[in-house]
């Protein structure tokens, strides 16, 4: 079942968020359309958990277990200093919004996502590994622990063969 999002609803939230955000120093992505569908998202999620959480991020559907990615996420200002964008770049930093710096990669840091998800904890060093290999996009830096590839990015919508396998379960963990 689709969850419906108006076209009102996104304007709403996402003048929301850039009034948010110019008032408090936080910037979303210039690239509208990009924006607007990560907004989609956010309001799909709130409709779906009833809390707005990363459209980038699995979710397990408990506040309680996902408060860390309730957008802002807990991850937001440090991506922003590091990276110069949030993990799923609606946020960037005054770097990218007024020199035309580019955005690259962020990496996922938050700590248990699959925990978080009702699954195994992320394995450290030394420890077992992943129960599906991980697949890196090239293009953007996007993770997924599938089986194969996704056909087309959901971030940058780059074609399969863009991703290469970044973690198996021959591999182990690291």
């Amino acid at each position: 079942m689709e969850i419906e999002v108006s076209r009102e609803e996104v304007e709403t939230l996402l003048g929301r968020l850039a009034a948010d955000g110019k008032s408090s120093g936080y910037f979303l992505n210039p690239d509208e359309a990009f924006t607007r569908d990560l907004v989609r998202g956010l309001l799909v999620n709130l409709k779906r958990y009833g809390y707005p959480s990363c459209p980038c991020r699995l979710a397990a559907g408990e506040i309680d277990k996902d408060r860390d990615i309730v957008c802002p996420c807990d991850y937001r200002d440090s991506d922003l200093d590091r990276y110069g964008a949030c993990y799923c770049a609606l946020y960037v930093s005054r770097a990218v919004l007024t020199e035309g710096r580019r955005i690259g990669p962020v990496p996922e840091r938050r700590e248990t996502p699959l925990k978080a998800a009702g699954g195994a904890p992320r394995p450290g060093p030394g420890t077992a590994a992943l129960p599906y290999p991980v697949w890196r996009c090239r293009v953007c830096g996007y993770l997924c622990a599938r089986e194969a590839p996704p056909e087309i990015c959901p971030i940058c919508k780059a074609a399969k063969d863009r991703f290469e396998r970044f973690r198996s379960l021959e591999a182990g963990p690291g």
